[in-house]
């Protein structure tokens, strides 16, 4: 059974609208305008049990309310959505406790009162999870995520990464099918950062559980999935491979060269220089002619180091968000 089906799904938010002023506030009480906002238009995709997706687009491009959705959270305007068979905004038991949505903005919910240890006892009540199955998997999540220290703080006194880290051991606790996150490293600093996205792409080996990830930084989506799925204006402008991206949008490569001997009247006519620094050239050149050049910068100059590489990914999607895909 594929784990995710979302088919012609949209979203029309029902918005008031009013000019400013006391006079036109006045007015709006008795007669109130609204205009309709389409966040999400058409949208349809697939995702088999066990893959790992990158779900991304612009600020506003219908990310989060798709995210929403799958998750339970909102009924859409039209389409249909199947996670695990269930449809989400009916809300049933059995699909709530096969499902989590971890969002980077709101890490941990409940009493802020209450211990991490205290939570993830009553996350246990909350989704039945068998006494032995707890342990188990409590004492697995408290050794990835380095919890230990943690377990009887008081959730308000923890810092936003140390929240983000408990925020995923009360979601996986459970060891939910499906998970949604949505900015998993929104705020954190960097080894915070690289921190989450080993333990995420450990528990999806692991567990071999979907994955849905939005994210604005490009380095959870290159450590993590292989898939993407490009969303902009609520609409889906791509929907495959992320290594094929770059070579969809991006006609060249760029070919970084360390030669001594090397002046800039050497590349004319077969590359284009990008930057220079001491005995290192950054050379920009069409995907089709790479091979030929790379054999005449050998053949002609004394290379002391070589490299080829793709366009960084952010550039890619930079270019996609600006000019479409």
């Amino acid at each position: 059974m594929t784990a995710v089906v979302v088919d012609d799904l949209s979203m029309t938010y029902r918005v008031p609208v009013r000019q400013g002023g006391l006079a036109a506030a006045l007015k709006s009480v008795v007669r109130r305008r609204y205009r309709d906002v389409q966040a999400v238009r058409s949208v349809s995709f697939e995702v088999p049990p066990g893959e790992v997706v990158g779900f991304i687009g612009p600020n506003g491009a219908g990310k989060t309310t798709t995210m929403k959705i799958m998750s339970g959270l909102l009924h859409p305007t039209a389409g249909t959505v199947q996670v695990l068979g269930f449809t989400p905004w009916q809300r049933q038991a059995p699909f709530l406790k096969r499902i989590a949505l971890v969002r980077g903005s709101q890490p941990t919910g409940g009493l802020q009162e209450l211990t991490l240890l205290d939570s993830l006892q009553y996350q246990r009540v909350l989704y039945e999870v068998p006494a032995d199955d707890y342990r188990r998997n409590l004492d697995e999540l408290c050794e990835l995520l380095e919890l230990g220290p943690l377990l009887e703080r008081q959730l308000r006194t923890l810092s936003l990464g140390e929240k983000m880290r408990a925020g995923l051991a009360l979601s996986l606790l459970y060891r939910p099918k499906v998970l949604f996150l949505d900015e998993p490293t929104l705020g954190l600093d960097v080894s915070a950062a690289a921190s989450i996205r080993r333990f995420l792409a450990s528990y999806a080996t692991q567990t071999g559980a979907t994955v849905l990830l939005t994210s604005h930084y490009m380095a959870d989506v290159e450590s993590l999935c292989q898939r993407l799925i490009l969303i902009d204006h609520g609409s889906v402008t791509y929907d495959g491979p992320l290594d094929q991206l770059s070579s969809r949008l991006s006609p060249c490569k760029l070919i970084r060269l360390s030669s001594p001997s090397a002046t800039k009247q050497d590349f004319a006519g077969i590359a284009e220089v990008v930057s220079t620094s001491g005995i290192s050239w950054d050379l920009r050149v069409p995907r089709d002619e790479v091979a030929h050049v790379t054999s005449i910068l050998l053949t002609t100059l004394d290379v002391v180091d070589l490299s080829i590489e793709e366009p960084s990914l952010e550039n890619v999607i930079d270019h996609a968000y600006r000019e479409g895909v």
